[in-house]
């Protein structure tokens, strides 16, 4: 690898608490990859991993661009021309464009704020496709994008565009039957605003959480009906990840992650202490690891998960501040955003 593209961080395994069962000691690595273009600033939040291609789809947002990292080199390549545009937040104007990418059937899907609408991007070619509106009402921009394969479908959760939140207090689903070729099938109302996701396409739920409501759900995908509301514990809950295989449940909650027993009532197993400033959170089911970054904090948590739910921390990683985000991708590597730096954040176990 080039040293003037990735400096190595070699950093050392933090012992666990007294509480918490740590593994032996081991070295974890974290590569600074640069995103094309970026010379301060870059906007970054839902981004995904295509274990088919192992290719990382980073939305890339004020750049107009979506960037592509293979994990095998590094290398990043670009899909470029996504319009940008001005949205509100906290009171001021702020440029966005793509920010939400999501795997599907041989695309990928991409959620663009700058314009309101949901795109496709060959994943093969990374030939940009068609784009579509998210709504006809105009007064929303997309959050998160998540293929549900068991529906073939795509749905979005929402933000407002100004203003009134009332427009996005909902779920927005796409038909996929043709993968290249959305069309919009329906919205679910909710009682607020819909913050992270997690999919079980074997039994067919999708889970997300309720901001205003503190709460977390879960939705038939065939019949789009809610069929379960649980307490993770917080007002403060951010994203969602899943053990599919052992039906656990975990809800990013502000500065600790809950562990809840989605096969059953949505009773609260667990929870790990994590640092201020939680957003996305993953799960890699053939390690058995949860990946949680907090932002504040400037660290990752690294905690295994047992048969019965319980977590016990791996490692704590000392990241930079604003470090949020991360997905789980082969063995034991990971990805982290860092929106101030614009770049990623490759994590390696050796």
């Amino acid at each position: 690898m080039k040293s003037a593209v990735i400096a190595l961080i070699q950093i050392a395994l933090v012992s666990a608490t007294a509480s918490q069962v740590g593994a032996a000691d081991t070295t974890y690595e974290l590569e600074p990859i640069n995103l094309p273009g970026a010379t301060g600033t870059v906007a970054l939040d839902y981004f995904a991993y295509d274990r088919a291609t192992g290719k990382v789809w980073v939305p890339a947002s004020n750049t107009g661009s979506v960037d592509v990292i293979d994990d095998a080199t590094d290398v990043v390549s670009q899909v470029t021309g996504f319009a940008t545009g001005e949205i509100e937040r906290r009171g001021r104007k702020i440029t966005v464009g793509p920010t939400a990418a999501s795997v599907g059937d041989g695309v990928i899907y991409i959620g663009n704020r700058g314009d309101a609408t949901l795109c496709v991007i060959d994943a093969k070619s990374q030939a940009r496709l068609e784009c579509v509106p998210v709504s006809t009402d105009n007064a929303v921009t997309p959050d998160g994008v998540v293929y549900v394969a068991a529906a073939r479908e795509v749905w979005l959760t929402l933000r407002p565009k100004a203003g009134d939140s009332a427009a996005a207090k909902s779920l927005e689903v796409f038909d996929a039957s043709d993968p290249s070729h959305l069309k919009p099938k329906t919205k679910i109302p909710l009682d607020g605003l819909a913050e992270g996701y997690a999919v079980d396409n074997e039994r067919g739920l999708f889970y997300t959480n309720i901001e205003e409501a503190g709460r977390t759900v879960a939705i038939d995908v065939r019949s789009h009906k809610i069929v379960a509301k649980w307490n993770p514990g917080s007002n403060d809950l951010q994203g969602l990840a899943l053990d599919n295989a052992r039906r656990f449940l975990f809800v990013a909650c502000g500065d600790h992650v809950v562990s809840l027993e989605a096969g059953h009532d949505g009773k609260n197993i667990d929870s790990i202490t994590t640092g201020a400033g939680l957003d996305n959170i993953d799960y890699s089911p053939d390690a058995k690891l949860l990946y949680a970054a907090a932002s504040q904090a400037g660290t990752l948590t690294v905690a295994a998960v047992d048969d019965h739910g319980k977590f016990h921390l791996k490692t704590t990683v000392p990241t930079v501040k604003g470090a949020r985000g991360v997905i789980a991708a082969k063995d034991e590597t990971a990805y982290l955003i860092d929106p101030a730096h614009g770049r990623i954040l490759k994590l390696i176990h050796k």
